[in-house]
C-alpha cells in the first residue's frame, strides 16, 4: 500500500468517526433551540389564560384545553409552569361543567354540547383529576347524544377546531373511555367502526380520526394507515396546512405531530417529526407565539385575551398550545 491510498483510508475511518459526533452535535443544538422556543412560549400561555378566567364565565378549547394540555405536557418534561395557574385553570374547568349539572342531567348539555363537554373531559383527564359526579353526569350525557351507531355533532361551525364529526367523535370517545361506565363505553366500539370506514378531508379530521382510533384502541394496522395518511400530507417546508388550498401553519403542524406521537407511530427522533419540529422554531413570532390567521366567523363580541394578533388570537394561542406540546415531547424529560 502506497502512502497515498493509506491516507486516503485514514481518512476515510476519521470522517466515519467524525459523522456520529456532528449528527450529535447538531441534534444537541436543535433540542437547546427547542427548550428556548418552550420557554419563551409558556409565558404567554400562562399570562392570556390566567386573564381569560378572570373575564369570561365559559370554559374555552382554545384558552383552557390545549394550553393546559401544552403546559402538563411541558411540566412532564421538566419544564417551569406556573402551578397556581395551572391548577386554576384545571378547577375552572370543572366548576364550568358543575355549574351545567342539571342541563347534563336532562340530557341537554351545555354551550358548545359534545365538542365543549369533551374538551373539558380531557383537560380534566391529562391534569389527573379523579371520576367524580360531575364527571360522571358529563359521560352519561355524551353517550346519549345522537344516534348510537353515528359519529358525534359539532353544533357549530367554526374551523378547524368546531365543525367536524371527527374532532367531536374522538373527543366524545376519549372522554367516555376516561369517565364513563362499562356499559358507556359500548358506544366506543360502535364510534369506533364509523372511523375505521369514515374518510377525513383535511388534516383536522385527519388528526382526530387518528387520534379517536387510538383511543379507541383500535388494531395496529388501521392505526398504522391512519398515521401513514397524515404522515404523508406533510408538506415540502416541514409543515401542515389546514386545507390543501392553504399555506403549512402551527395549528396544523402542532396538532399532527401531537397525534402521530400519541399514537406511538412517529417518535421525535423520527426525520419527519424533526422537520416539523424545524418548521415550527421557523415560525415562531420573536414574542414567542404562533400567529394563525382565522378562518371563523365571530360569534361572540370581541374582547382582548391579552394573547397577541387581536382578531387572530384564539386560533393563535390555540396553535401556540399545539406548537409547545409537539416540542415539548421532544424534549428528554428531566427533573423540575
Amino acid at each position: 500500500m502506497d502512502k497515498k491510498t493509506a491516507w486516503i483510508r485514514t481518512g476515510s475511518r476519521s470522517v466515519q468517526w467524525m459523522l456520529p459526533l456532528l449528527v450529535l452535535a447538531l441534534l444537541v443544538q436543535e433540542e437547546d433551540a427547542v427548550r428556548a422556543a418552550v420557554r419563551k412560549a409558556i409565558p404567554l400561555l400562562e399570562k392570556s389564560s390566567a386573564h381569560y378566567i378572570e373575564v369570561k364565565s365559559c370554559f374555552s378549547c382554545h384558552h383552557q384545553a390545549i394550553p393546559v394540555l401544552a403546559l402538563q405536557t411541558a411540566r412532564a418534561r421538566g419544564f417551569g409552569v406556573d402551578e397556581k395557574n395551572l391548577k386554576a385553570q384545571v378547577k375552572y374547568t370543572w366548576d364550568f361543567l358543575a355549574g351545567g349539572r342539571d342541563k347534563y342531567s336532562q340530557g341537554k348539555g351545555q354551550g358548545g354540547e359534545v365538542g365543549t363537554a369533551g374538551y373539558a373531559l380531557w383537560t380534566l383527564e391529562v391534569s389527573g383529576w379523579p371520576p367524580d359526579e360531575t364527571t360522571a353526569l358529563v359521560a352519561t350525557y355524551i353517550a346519549g347524544q345522537g344516534k348510537k351507531d353515528d359519529p358525534w355533532k359539532h353544533t357549530s361551525s367554526r374551523p378547524p377546531s368546531e365543525g367536524s364529526e371527527f374532532t367531536a367523535t374522538a373527543l366524545a370517545i376519549r372522554g367516555l373511555e376516561s369517565f364513563g361506565t362499562a356499559e358507556q363505553k359500548v358506544r366506543i366500539e360502535r364510534a369506533r367502526a364509523w372511523l375505521l370506514k369514515a374518510k377525513p378531508k383535511d388534516t383536522e379530521e385527519r388528526v382526530f380520526r387518528l387520534r379517536g382510533l387510538k383511543d379507541s384502541a383500535a388494531d395496529r394496522a388501521p392505526v398504522e394507515a391512519a398515521a401513514a395518511e397524515l404522515s404523508a400530507t406533510q408538506q415540502n417546508d416541514g409543515g401542515w396546512a389546514q386545507a390543501e388550498s392553504m399555506e403549512s401553519d402551527a395549528y396544523a403542524t402542532g396538532s399532527a405531530l401531537f397525534a402521530l406521537h400519541a399514537s406511538g407511530m412517529m417518535q421525535p427522533t423520527d426525520e419527519r417529526y424533526r422537520r416539523g419540529m424545524r418548521f415550527l422554531l421557523a415560525s415562531q413570532k420573536e414574542d414567542g407565539s404562533w400567529h394563525v390567521t382565522t378562518r371563523s366567523k365571530p360569534i361572540q363580541k370581541y374582547f382582548e385575551s391579552e394573547f397577541p394578533h387581536g382578531k387572530d388570537q384564539f386560533i393563535s394561542i390555540t396553535a401556540t398550545g399545539w406548537s409547545v406540546a409537539a416540542l415539548a415531547l421532544a424534549v428528554a424529560p428531566t427533573p423540575r
